[in-house]
């Protein structure tokens, strides 16, 4: 009986995070559904206790169920017959134990259907249930698209569409097109207003995950004779009204248990959520927010199968009469795979706190007005969610990729075979820098918080704190590495060129993403010893690393750029 939750201790310990205190008792409002809710907590320990025994649930379901479907649902994947897609049997099995524990809509309230979960524990489902199968993640996760209802919709579609993915239903965001992919300002899928006020869409959609599923949320043209973002709209179809068809399911490389679809619109009944014209603006700036937190977790979650399996494998195969561990070719690139993986975990759980709280604050303003200090706080942790997202799935989808390379690199000439889990996880990693914005998106929308210091900032608070005397060398590193940083920044911004900037943002970005992972991992050893030699080993890597861009900025000479670019 594997168990994900069980086996993996950094989990509970990222859940016990101080941070969760406050966290919980503004999500519970004190509590205060204690007396309408038999399942509701009493008390922060009795929350915790629930998180924990949720948690262990998931991770049952992971190990021995979605796990154990994995390699069947890779090989034969989803079909579509009559223009309707038909889930692999084993992602119907998948899907059939998650609705029967619950798990959907955990973080929706309680009045709707939900567990009324902070966002870090369903992000800590997200993780295991990634590592189980990440094809599955990408149709389970997309219960978070409900956040989106839940903040934007009115009281009357939230009541409607909520209960439904508590229940259980599937979800989908129908946002790109065959012209529209990254470049959101292009979508044409057409919304039209008929006379007694209500909308229909008319068009096509085109790499869309779970596109099949029971509600969507479509980005489409509500307004006429537009072409940018201000014309755009965010709608909700619901399946059961008709006007969709797929016309087909895209043959992937990996993820394969997940239908990507082209879409067919004909008059699809559908309802405006909001208001007209914020669809890209507003609404989907949040939902790809969400939806790049669930990313990085699944970066992360594939992450632990790829060094899981690596690992195992290495302390099974015997070459020249002893185990291939004790190589240390091999063990060094064992040590860095758990050095990344750890670091990417760190860096996820601390936007999933970040965001938590700021969400939150937001729902909370809903109710009643913040006072001075809950509006101060409310925009701090907006700040940091917004800096750190960009940052954690950037920096956890790059790892995600390094260590299902490096997991095929342990099998040799094996992990090139289709008899082992590494050739999978290599595929599934793969799309995990592309999709919800690629990393070089990421450095678009983290560049900003390089400029104007919000990761510096962070950085210098961080430094403020105490270590145990064993960790001082590595506080001393990690301080050296900021100051470079910094000299980098100001070089960088000392150049009156705009594609000089553009040209240098990856690694300004990188930098400030090896030192915050750094301090992260530097605090989580505070609290746990057992990741000292994680944290020696990335800080040591980081060093080298950010001393290679450091250099490269440095030394590079503003006149060289054209050498590089093609216009």
């Amino acid at each position: 009986m594997a168990n994900f939750y069980i086996d993996n201790e950094a989990l509970k310990l990222h859940l016990n995070h101080p941070m969760m205190k406050k966290i919980v008792e503004l999500k519970e409002r004190n509590f205060a559904d204690a007396d309408k809710f038999d399942y509701a907590p009493q008390n922060f320990e009795d929350a915790m206790d629930s998180y924990d025994r949720v948690l262990d649930i998931v991770g049952e379901i992971c190990g021995d169920i979605i796990a154990e479907n994995a390699e069947d649902v890779d090989h034969n994947g989803p079909r579509v017959e009559n223009s309707r897609v038909i889930y692999a049997d084993g992602t119907k099995k998948n899907l059939d134990a998650c609705r029967k524990a619950g798990l959907m809509g955990m973080s929706m309230p309680r009045r709707l259907g939900g567990l009324n979960f902070p966002i870090t524990p369903y992000i800590m489902a997200a993780d295991m249930v990634s590592r189980a199968d990440a094809g599955f993640e990408n149709l389970w996760g997309l219960q978070d698209c409900a956040e989106t209802i839940y903040e934007f919709a009115d009281e009357a579609q939230k009541e409607k569409y909520i209960p439904r993915v508590c229940a259980g239903e599937t979800m989908s965001m129908d946002l790109t097109e065959p012209d529209a992919g990254s470049d959101l300002q292009s979508v044409m899928l057409k919304a039209s207003q008929k006379e007694d006020g209500s909308w229909v869409l008319n068009g096509v959609k085109r790499f869309i995950t779970n596109g099949d599923s029971d509600i969507h949320l479509v980005l489409a043209r509500s307004e006429e004779g537009t072409k940018d973002g201000r014309g755009l709209s965010m709608f909700i179809y619901d399946k059961r009204n008709g006007g969709v068809n797929v016309r087909r399911i895209e043959n992937k490389m990996g993820i394969k248990g997940s239908p990507t679809c082209e879409l067919v619109y004909k008059d699809a009944p559908c309802e405006l959520v909001g208001s007209r014209k914020l669809g890209l603006i507003k609404y989907v700036m949040a939902l790809m927010n969400g939806a790049r937190l669930g990313i990085a977790a699944q970066s992360v979650g594939i992450s632990e199968h790829a060094y899981r399996e690596a690992l195992q494998y290495a302390k099974e195969r015997k070459q020249f009469g002893k185990a291939i561990i004790e190589f240390p070719a091999v063990a060094e690139i064992l040590s860095l795979m758990k050095a990344k993986l750890d670091a990417s975990r760190t860096l996820l759980y601390a936007c999933s706190r970040f965001v938590d709280m700021y969400k939150i604050y937001d729902d909370i303003a809903k109710e009643r007005k913040l006072d001075v200090e809950e509006k101060k706080e409310a925009k701090f942790y907006s700040r940091l969610a917004d800096a750190f997202t960009p940052l954690a799935k950037g920096m956890t989808s790059e790892f995600c990729n390094q260590n299902a390379y490096d997991c095929i690199q342990i099998h040799g000439g094996s992990g090139f075979m289709k008899d082992y889990a590494c050739e999978q996880i290599y595929r599934d990693a793969r799309i995990t820098s592309i999709y919800e914005g690629t990393t070089q998106l990421q450095v678009v929308a983290a560049i900003r918080h390089v400029t104007t210091g919000t990761y510096l900032d962070w950085i210098k608070s961080e430094a403020e704190k105490q270590v145990v005397a064993e960790d001082e060398n590595v506080k001393a590193t990690l301080n050296f590495m900021t100051q470079q940083y910094a000299d980098a920044v100001e070089a960088v911004n000392g150049v009156d060129d705009p594609k000089f900037h553009d040209f240098m943002a990856r690694r300004l970005v990188e930098m400030a993403g090896y030192i915050v992972m750094g301090y992260l991992m530097l605090d989580d050893t505070q609290r746990d010893a057992s990741f000292r030699k994680s944290l020696h080993v990335f800080v040591n890597y980081g060093k080298a690393e950010v001393a290679k861009h450091a250099d490269f900025i440095g030394n590079f000479r503003p006149e060289e750029i054209k050498d590089y670019l093609y216009n």
